[in-house]
């Protein structure tokens, strides 16, 4: 039953997420989009083809498919435009030709033409987002509604808060230790409550975070690392000239934040299990709490571990194979740059993981155990009280 003092705690952690997020992004002056007065982009449906030509080129074959399209978005909307959809030999392998009903984005660099530029896919994982809250909820009632709550201050707090502090040249070191600590705690008393089983999973969880952002500040200047390891790097090297972003920052905080679940996996379920552990066997001491907490850590480090490093593998699985296909040599694979940082991810990772482990398992302990003390010196007043009792009536 909910009682009245987990409403107002509750409560409380709601309005402080909503006042962090929107203070912080006030703060950070965010500029998420920037306009290319060069060129418009806007969404529309294909209503009919109007023609198909092919062209023989030297190098292959290209196709232009010339078709009409309704706008529905931006100062066009409603209005019926012509365009264009180049295919080649290499680009038909990527995209299909348009069909009447598809829903697409066009690009405009005058008036009179439009291009195509790609299929609108969001509208098919608004529907499957849908889908997986709806089961959330249906399966996980009230913890599914949490899961969603502070999944989406999460999001929010990278997004509104996080991203801008980069684009608006704030200190991105201060930011994501910001960011992940306001995470870590907003999902653990979110999920879990105000009580002193959540003060042990964040703490726990805090200083696994902080020896990895250490790791990484330490591997960051012994490594030499420039963080230009892909395309994208370079680009953000222009996007400020006078405060170009520090890519080695950027580089850091994607460890951190790629850690942070892991890390607060493994300290909420060590906790959890303890304070279960502690209710069913309510005279374990310290010493026993502890090791147990190892036990239990040790099973969930092995399979957490295991997910870290093949979430990142199978996050830049394409570059990866680009690089043993170019490269041609392991040496210069291995010690590229983009390589490099992927081990790092998951090897800082999984360090913080072994950080978490003990110290959680150990604040669960100490914050358990007096309360086997209390338990066992009420218990023992209260027998003192009953033997006092019976001693008057016998006599």
């Amino acid at each position: 039953m909910i009682t009245w003092k987990t409403l107002v705690s509750y409560l409380v952690v709601i309005a402080f997420s909503i006042l962090f997020l929107y203070f912080g992004n006030q703060i950070v002056s965010p500029v998420l989009i920037y306009e290319d007065d060069s060129s418009r982009s806007v969404e529309a449906r294909v209503e009919r083809i109007i023609s198909i030509s092919e062209t023989d080129l030297d190098w292959g074959t290209t196709t232009i498919i010339k078709f009409e399209a309704l706008v529905t978005s931006g100062e066009y909307r409603n209005e019926a435009v012509i365009a264009r959809q180049t295919l080649d030999d290499f680009m038909g392998a990527l995209n299909r030709e348009v069909s009447e009903g598809d829903r697409v984005i066009l690009v405009s660099f005058s008036p009179d033409e439009w291009y195509f530029f790609n299929f609108i896919r969001i509208h098919q994982i608004i529907i499957l987002g849908g889908i997986f809250v709806a089961l959330l909820l249906v399966l996980g009632k009230i913890k599914g509604l949490n899961a969603m709550l502070s999944l989406g201050f999460t999001c929010a707090a990278i997004f509104a808060v996080f991203i801008p502090s980069i684009l608006s040249g704030k200190n991105i070191y201060l930011s994501a230790v910001i960011v992940c600590a306001y995470s870590i705690i907003v999902t653990i008393l979110i999920i879990n409550g105000v009580n002193k089983k959540s003060l042990a999973a964040i703490t726990g969880c805090l200083g696994g975070v902080i020896a990895a952002a250490l790791l990484t500040l330490i591997m960051n200047h012994t490594l030499e690392l420039t963080g230009v390891v892909s395309s994208e790097s370079i680009r953000l090297l222009y996007f400020n000239f006078e405060n170009p972003i520090d890519l080695r920052a950027v580089i850091f905080a994607g460890i951190i934040i790629g850690a942070v679940g892991a890390v607060m996996d493994v300290a909420v379920s060590i906790s959890s299990a303890l304070w279960e552990l502690k209710s069913q066997a309510p005279n374990l001491p310290l010493k026993k709490i502890y090791q147990s907490g190892i036990k239990i850590g040790k099973d969930v480090m092995a399979s957490m571990t295991n997910t870290l490093v093949l979430a990142y593998i199978g996050s830049s699985l394409s570059v990866i194979l680009l690089l043993v296909v170019d490269v041609g040599s392991l040496a210069v694979l291995f010690n590229s740059e983009f390589v490099i940082v992927e081990f790092l991810q998951a090897i800082i990772g999984s360090l913080g993981i072994l950080a978490t482990m003990p110290l959680t398992a150990f604040i669960c302990a100490v914050l358990l155990s007096p309360k086997q003390k209390d338990t066992h010196s009420s218990d023992h007043i209260r027998k003192k009280l009953r033997e006092t009792a019976a001693d008057g009536d016998a006599q």
